[in-house]
């Protein structure tokens, strides 16, 4: 998970080898998300977008499928619910192809930061194993460890069986004290995976849960109605996209990692002349890259640094130049809009900036992160049983 400039509300980054976790509070000014947190109201306020979330009828390519509804926590993370155990015990995830591991909040958990959250108890699953190993994730800004156990995943009523995950034992720091989840299941590749687990999406293909092997996410951008978005395992739904979904061969598999051919600003290319790797991450709420070449995107954009965030005119969107990364041959342009996050603080608008400079040290980088700013974009699909990412336009 990966560094807000300008907003309170801090977001997702597993990206790098075990997972590289930076949830930073950056925003001074007394916005909307500052206001409710400082009151307590926050939490509450994402529950009650919860209570209107709308099950959608899925129009997967398999029989054995399933749509996992997600809602958007104010355009910077997307929350499903997974359970876990026998009776089911549920709890909220942010469903991460950045990173591979499982875990949730345990009840052994003695960190301040767990008793905010849903905790698995295993005492209270008849279908529970102790595996008993031990797993440590070291973030960009705190930590996390805990034991490994093992029972039964359900995802939208796809359950695999004797699935290893993470339950924390203690998580030190803020990192996740003001979290509005319970824990994170990642979807990448199984050499992410810390401690040798075998992730949920690689048993939900071994055990035949799924009969098509890749999943898709559509991220709306509706951050007060909640609902709309939604992550398909099994299959895709093409009435979330317009066109033809344009395949990229995946270069690396660990992350979902491609190749960009270039990147465009005002349609001169400025960054990838040569063709540089990217990942498609739905923990990262943002666009990263080299810190070097986003300073001078954030220049090009017409950002400027305001205590230590980078704000944009709101009023200059209709001047503001496109940016365009071209993928397999393929040009994919966001418009200022789609790039700039808007906040509302001290009863004016607030423009930020979409793109965030992030230094991801060899041998895993240099790498561009494409977050959910490029993805509620454009419409994604991650096929592991060819190793690609299809790409098209997302329908509003």
């Amino acid at each position: 998970m990966k560094v807000l400039l300008f907003l309170l509300l801090v977001f997702l980054d597993l990206g790098q080898a075990q997972g590289s976790l930076h949830r930073v509070p950056l925003r001074r000014r007394q916005s909307l998300r500052k206001k409710l947190r400082a009151r307590g109201q926050l939490s509450e306020f994402w529950k009650a977008q919860s209570l209107d979330m709308i099950q959608y009828t899925e129009s997967c390519t398999a029989d054995r499928s399933a749509s996992e509804p997600l809602i958007n926590y104010l355009d910077m993370e997307y929350f499903g619910t997974i359970s876990i155990g026998s009776p089911p015990q549920n709890f909220t995830v942010i469903f991460d192809t950045g990173s591979s591991n499982l875990w949730v909040t345990s009840v052994y958990c003695t960190s301040p930061a767990c008793k905010s959250h849903t905790q698995f108890m295993p005492s209270q699953s008849d279908t529970y194993n102790a595996v008993g190993s031990h797993f440590y994730i070291q973030y960009g800004t705190g930590s996390l460890s805990g034991i490994i156990g093992a029972d039964h995943v359900t995802v939208e009523g796809l359950t695999v069986v004797s699935q290893q995950f993470g339950e924390s034992v203690t998580e030190p720091g803020n990192t996740f004290a003001n979290a509005e989840f319970d824990g994170i299941l990642g979807l990448g590749y199984p050499s992410l995976a810390v401690g040798g687990v075998t992730p949920v999406f690689d048993n939900m293909m071994a055990q035949n849960v799924v009969d098509v092997p890749m999943f898709s996410v559509y991220m709306s951008s509706n951050p007060e109605g909640g609902a709309g978005s939604e992550l398909i395992f099994g299959g895709y739904d093409h009435s979330h996209f317009s066109g033809s979904l344009n395949w990229v061969p995946v270069t690396k598999q660990g992350y979902w990692q491609i190749a960009l051919d270039s990147i465009q600003v005002g349609g001169t290319v400025m960054f990838c002349s040569q063709g540089c790797q990217a990942i498609v991450d739905t923990g990262t709420s943002l666009i990263t890259g080299p810190s070097k070449e986003i300073k001078q995107l954030q220049r090009a954009i017409g950002a400027q640094q305001v205590d230590g965030e980078y704000a944009l005119e709101c009023d200059n969107l209709n001047v503001m130049p496109d940016v365009t990364i071209t993928i397999n041959g393929i040009p994919y342009t966001l418009q200022p809009t789609a790039y700039t996050i808007l906040d509302f603080v001290d009863g004016m608008n607030f423009c930020g900036s979409g793109f965030q400079g992030l230094d991801i040290q060899p041998p895993a980088g240099p790498l561009w992160i494409l977050g959910d700013v490029f993805i509620r974009q454009f419409y994604s699909v991650f096929d592991r049983g060819n190793n690609l990412v299809g790409l098209a336009p997302a329908v509003p």
